[in-house]
C-alpha cells in the first residue's frame, strides 16, 4: 500500500511510519527539515520538502498514494489564526491535494480529544456528543475535522487523548521527571478522570483506521485505552513505575490561572509559540477528559495491549535506556 504521512517527523508520526514500513508499505513524508528526516530517508521513505501550506509540495506527495496520514499538527501558536492557519487551514490544503490528484485516496485525519471538550465523571465521551473545545487549540482541531467532513472524499477521523510512550519529548515526560525526585505537581484535588493511550497502541489505531473496510469510512472514533483513571492516579503509577511514592503537590486553580495568564502574556509580547496560556487552565480543571473507544474496537478489532502499569513502565525503560531520565 502507498501512504503519505504528514508529522512523519514528530513523536506519534514517528511511530506511525515505524508501522508503516514494518508492514512493507511505500512511504511518502511531507518534511520541512531534512536533517531531521535523515533516518526516514535512509530506511527507504521517500521525502517531498514542504510544509502543510505548501500547495505544489502537497500535490507531489498527495500523487497516486493509496491512504493520506494527516498527523501533523500545530500544539502551540502565538494566538488563534495561528492555530487556524496550521491545523484548519493546512487539512484543506491536504483535502484539496487529495481531490485534485482524484479524491480515491483515503484521508485518515489524527484529531484530538481536545476537539470534542471535556466529558463528564464517570461517562466517557462519543463522537456522537455535543462536540465542547475549552481552548484555541480544541477549536482549531474541531475546525479541521468540519473541513474534512464537508468533504466529498472517504475519511475517517481519530480523537486521541494524552499520548504518550517512547520517544515523548513533550507530554507525560516532565512528569516522570518530577516522580523521579519523590514529589510532582497534580492540578486542583487530582479527582480529574482521564484516559491515555500509548503511542504504540495509538499507531496500530491509525493503520487500523487506513486500512479497514469501508464501514469506518465518515465516521469518528475515539482512540484510547479503556482503563480510567484519575489525575492522581496516573502520577503515582508513573512513581511506581520507577519504584517511586510520589507525594503529590495540590496545584489550586487560582494559582494556575494566574500562572499560565503570565506566561501566555509574556509570550504573546514576544511573538512566540507556546501551549501555556491562560486557556490551558480550562484542560486542567474539567471533571474529566476521556473518551468511548468501543466504536473504534467493535469496527477494526483494535486490541490496545497497553494499560497504564504495562505503558508506563515501558515508557520509564526507554526513557532510562536512552539517557533521558
Amino acid at each position: 500500500m502507498r501512504a503519505l504521512v504528514t508529522g512523519a517527523t514528530g513523536f506519534v508520526g514517528g511511530h506511525l511510519v515505524d508501522r508503516l514500513l514494518a508492514r512493507g508499505d511505500t512511504v511518502t513524508a511531507l518534511i520541512r527539515s531534512p536533517a531531521k528526516a535523515a533516518d526516514l530517508a535512509a530506511r527507504g521513505v521517500r521525502l517531498v520538502r514542504g510544509d502543510l501550506g505548501d500547495k505544489p509540495a502537497l500535490a507531489e506527495a498527495s500523487a497516486a498514494q493509496d491512504v493520506i496520514y494527516h498527523v501533523a499538527a500545530l500544539t502551540g501558536a502565538v494566538d488563534e489564526a495561528e492555530f487556524l492557519l496550521a491545523n484548519r487551514d493546512g487539512t484543506a490544503n491536504v483535502v484539496h491535494a487529495a481531490r485534485a490528484d482524484g479524491g480515491t485516496a483515503r484521508i485518515v485525519l489524527v484529531s484530538s480529544m481536545a476537539a470534542g471538550g471535556p466529558a463528564a465523571r464517570g461517562r466517557p465521551k462519543g463522537a456522537d456528543g455535543l462536540d465542547t473545545p475549552v481552548t484555541m487549540y480544541g477549536r482549531s482541531k474541531l475546525a479541521s475535522e468540519l473541513v474534512l467532513r464537508g468533504a466529498d472524499l472517504p475519511w475517517v477521523i481519530l480523537r486521541p487523548p494524552t499520548v504518550y510512550g517512547p520517544r515523548d519529548r513533550d507530554n507525560l515526560i516532565t512528569v516522570f521527571k518530577a516522580a523521579r525526585l519523590g514529589i510532582a505537581p497534580v492540578f486542583g484535588d487530582g479527582s480529574m478522570e482521564v484516559s491515555v493511550v500509548h503511542v504504540e497502541d495509538l499507531a496500530d489505531a491509525i493503520v487500523l483506521a487506513g486500512t479497514a473496510g469501508e464501514a469506518v469510512l465518515g465516521q469518528t472514533y475515539y482512540v484510547n485505552h479503556p482503563q480510567l483513571l484519575s489525575s492522581a492516579e496516573l502520577v503515582r503509577e508513573i512513581g511506581r513505575s520507577m519504584g517511586r511514592s510520589v507525594t503529590l503537590l495540590p496545584i489550586p486553580e487560582w494559582a494556575a490561572r494566574m500562572a499560565l495568564t503570565a506566561t501566555g502574556a509574556w509570550a504573546a509580547a514576544l511573538r512566540r509559540k507556546t501551549i501555556l496560556r491562560a486557556d490551558k487552565a480550562n484542560e486542567f480543571f474539567q471533571a474529566a477528559w476521556t473518551g468511548d473507544a468501543a466504536p473504534f474496537i467493535a469496527a477494526t478489532g483494535w486490541q490496545p495491549r497497553f494499560d497504564a502499569a504495562t505503558g508506563l513502565a515501558h515508557t520509564h525503560d526507554w526513557y532510562r535506556q536512552a539517557g533521558w531520565l
